[in-house]
């Protein structure tokens, strides 16, 4: 089990080599999570100057702005040349579980509209199969059971995440014992249950590229 100091200086450095791919004057659009907040750490450090960004949460935007990036929304900024973001797992095919911080819709539709994503992850999140980490769904709050009754159909175990609402004002449950084999066609058959907002399978659209960090240094997949 790694050390938090050692798991910390390993996001530190996965979220400095993420540096590399950003551009000087370009529209970042920035994720949510541990490592993501290393990376904006590191970004105001650095020497780059970002004409704007786009967030995936409040508490991002208000990270971004600590640092001096305006942040816009995206139906202002149209398609973006990079997405960088975390991930709670990743498979060797670049398929991801997302959003244990809750903010997989906005991460999701900023993925979806960025022409490279670049996960940045520490070495515990590699995986050989998608699922030990609980996939997460966002839910309106009305389908709740409906959502949850139709998961348990298809084998999960859903549990509310207690005392938690998304920044859209939803409900998130998290998914436990799911056979996520073929990731793509669960993330089709959840996209289509009345109700369901978002599921946090990233399989449809994975990351261009993962840097992970590791004793050897940061490695890419």
């Amino acid at each position: 089990m790694m050390s938090d100091n050692h798991q910390q200086e390993q996001k530190r450095q996965v979220a400095e080599a993420a540096l590399e791919w950003v551009r000087d004057g370009s529209v970042l659009g920035v994720g949510t999570g541990s490592t993501v907040n290393c990376f904006i750490e590191a970004l105001g450090e650095s020497r780059i100057r970002l004409e704007a960004a786009v967030s995936s949460s409040e508490a991002t935007t208000a990270l971004l702005q600590g640092i001096g990036v305006d942040v816009v929304d995206l139906n202002q900024a149209g398609t973006l040349d990079l997405y960088v973001d975390g991930a709670d797992e990743f498979d060797p095919h670049r398929r991801l579980i997302k959003g244990g911080g809750g903010a997989l819709t906005r991460e999701k539709i900023v993925a979806g509209a960025s022409r490279k994503f670049v996960c940045i992850v520490d070495e515990s999140k590699k995986v050989g199969v998608l699922g030990r980490f609980p996939l997460p769904v966002e839910v309106i709050p009305m389908a709740r059971s409906l959502v949850a009754r139709q998961i348990v159909a298809m084998g999960g175990q859903p549990e509310l995440r207690q005392g938690f609402t998304t920044d859209n004002g939803n409900l998130i449950l998290d998914v436990h014992n799911m056979d996520l084999i073929d990731p793509v066609d669960i993330e089709k058959r959840l996209n289509n249950i009345p109700g369901m907002v978002c599921n946090g399978l990233f399989a449809l659209r994975p990351a261009d590229v993962i840097l992970m960090a590791s004793p050897q240094g940061v490695q890419s997949f």
